[in-house]
């Protein structure tokens, strides 16, 4: 491809990726569902018009990274002593109820292989913090009982869910489930997790002190893109997910993180408003073309829309998708109004989940009928959860005002 067609397409998916969320954002739907549907509509599902070559891929895997860097920096371990123990539950309920089941689900119930299996279990563990608390806000409850157990579990949620990422990923890259490989990996990254930030928490100490004295603009994004880069590779070389390089640093980065080595360099939260306000447009530049490359990779036209696997394993799948949640938040003690609250909030998959399928894609593991079906899956929980969850709240809640 010559550069100018090149240029061409990176400027339709950037257009067509803001006017879809734009009107996704219209009708009060999560924007990446409008973003995937751009994807859809120019990939080969519908108008065949753009191919995800090299400099797609390589944009879009810079949003990936760029986006767990977003959800570091927005995470708040303080919100789990808050909540404490009700969060705690949540969280590992909805974790391994969702996995267990639909591991079961698709090794036993559609006998797919064991790795295919993994994965798939995986992409339904997580829970997009960004649509699930968006969801709440919107209807004025973030700040809640309910909201705090919410957001205090997605942290968790999200936490354990980039665990098992890297442990998926090292499966799926040797193609065989080692438990030695899985625990050499989980050490790697407690040792990655205590060094990163602190790098990244000294770096950002430097810049806060010679921001200041800059004669050039552009100090902070500059060189904390630099830095994510540099722990995003620095974590594929000791063998694991370029995106925990990302997530580290905004893990290091966000307001409420603690760090062994780094007591002494702590950064106000002051520069960590400044940081998140440099970098946003440079986060909303590139993770809307991961989003419309999910759907570029997407194609619908080579799935059998008569299988009666591909409409079993969605609708199936979607529904183990939603109870397992439910199941996590019932084994906490509540008013069940609240607890079926919790459960409805902690469904939505959103972008984390989309990370996940599109490791699986990548790595051989999901087909396209599989593919299809997890991404359609997802954007099942992602699209229907901000509409329960207003329902909910009309129908039930004044049995959850605190007496």
């Amino acid at each position: 491809m010559d550069t100018t067609t090149a240029l061409l397409q990176i400027a339709v998916v950037l257009i067509l990726a803001r006017v879809f969320g734009e009107i996704a954002g219209y009708f009060q739907i999560p924007t990446v569902i409008g973003e995937i549907l751009a994807g859809v509509i120019l990939g080969p599902s519908l108008l065949g018009l753009i191919e995800p070559d090299e400099l797609i891929r390589v944009f879009a895997e810079v949003g990936i990274i760029l986006l767990l860097f977003q959800i570091g920096l927005e995470t708040n371990i303080g919100n789990l002593i808050k909540t404490g123990v009700k969060s705690v539950v949540v969280a590992i309920g909805g974790f391994f109820l969702p996995f267990m089941l639909c591991f079961s689900l698709s090794f036993h119930g559609f006998d797919i292989n064991v790795l295919t299996s993994l994965m798939i279990a995986g992409t339904m563990t997580a829970t997009s913090i960004g649509i699930t608390m968006r969801s709440m806000k919107d209807i004025g409850q973030h700040n809640s009982k309910e909201g705090q157990i919410i957001l205090g579990a997605a942290v968790l949620d999200d936490i354990m869910g980039v665990i098992l990422l890297a442990i998926l990923f090292d499966f799926s890259q040797t193609a065989t489930i080692d438990l030695t490989s899985a625990s050499r990996i989980i050490l790697f990254m407690v040792v990655f997790f205590l060094v990163a930030p602190t790098l990244a928490k000294a770096i950002s100490y430097l810049i806060r002190k010679f921001e200041p004295q800059s004669t050039l603009p552009g100090l902070v994004p500059t060189t904390i893109v630099s830095l994510v880069l540099f722990l995003a590779w620095l974590s594929h070389a000791i063998g694991i997910p370029e995106l925990l390089g990302g997530f580290a640093t905004g893990l290091a980065l966000s307001r409420r993180f603690v760090i062994p080595f780094g007591m002494a360099l702590r950064v106000d939260e002051g520069f960590s408003n400044h940081v998140h306000q440099q970098m946003k447009p440079i986060i909303q530049l590139f993770t809307p073309i991961f989003f419309v490359s999910v759907g570029l990779s997407l194609n619908l036209s080579q799935i059998d829309w008569t299988s009666s696997f591909f409409w079993f394993f969605s609708l199936s799948m979607t529904a183990l998708a939603i109870v397992s949640k439910l199941g996590g938040s019932l084994l906490i003690k509540e008013k069940l109004a609240r607890k079926v609250v919790i459960g409805l909030a902690m469904v939505p998959r959103g972008e984390v989940g989309l990370v996940f399928a599109e490791l699986g894609r990548t790595a051989g593991l999901f087909n396209h009928e599989i593919y299809a079906t997890i991404v359609i899956v997802i954007a099942y929980t992602t699209l229907f959860t901000p509409f329960w969850l207003r329902q909910f709240y009309k129908q039930f809640g004044h049995q959850l005002k605190e007496e």
